[in-house]
């Protein structure tokens, strides 16, 4: 059985500010600017998404829609945060145990929230070098 793959985005902007986020206080990563403004954006496409929350690795929120339910994971690389920040999104379909067994509802190239998320991201001006693995 093959191990289930998130699919992963990456972009560079100086949109989100990392300053000006809740801090984390499991690990100083930023990535709640970056939920607050996709769960805005999810709404018009029918997904509904959770208060970002804190993990050790960064930022996540649930998000359901479209007969599914994901975990969507945010954080930043930044060492000296300046105007241009890079960002990663993992976007992972959430799965029952008998869905794992038999091998149902894996998360596909095609699937709708992680193209919806990368058509949000390369509708922003202000969000550059995106790349997506979706494989």
């Amino acid at each position: 059985m093959a191990a289930h793959t998130p699919h992963v985005i990456t972009f560079r902007t100086a949109k989100f500010d990392m300053k000006k986020e809740t801090p984390n206080p499991i690990n100083p990563i930023a990535g709640e600017s970056v939920l607050l403004w996709l769960r805005d954006q999810l709404k018009a496409g029918g997904y509904e998404a959770d208060a970002p929350a804190t993990e050790d690795w960064g930022w996540y929120t649930g998000v359901t829609g479209a007969g599914a339910t994901y975990l969507v994971g945010a954080s930043a690389e930044a060492d000296e945060p300046g105007p241009e920040i890079d960002w990663t999104l993992q976007i992972h379909r959430r799965r029952s145990l008998t869905d794992r067994l038999t091998g149902a509802n894996k998360m596909t190239p095609g699937d709708p929230l992680s193209a919806l998320i990368e058509r949000l991201l390369r509708g922003e001006a202000e969000i550059t070098a995106i790349e997506a693995d979706r494989s």
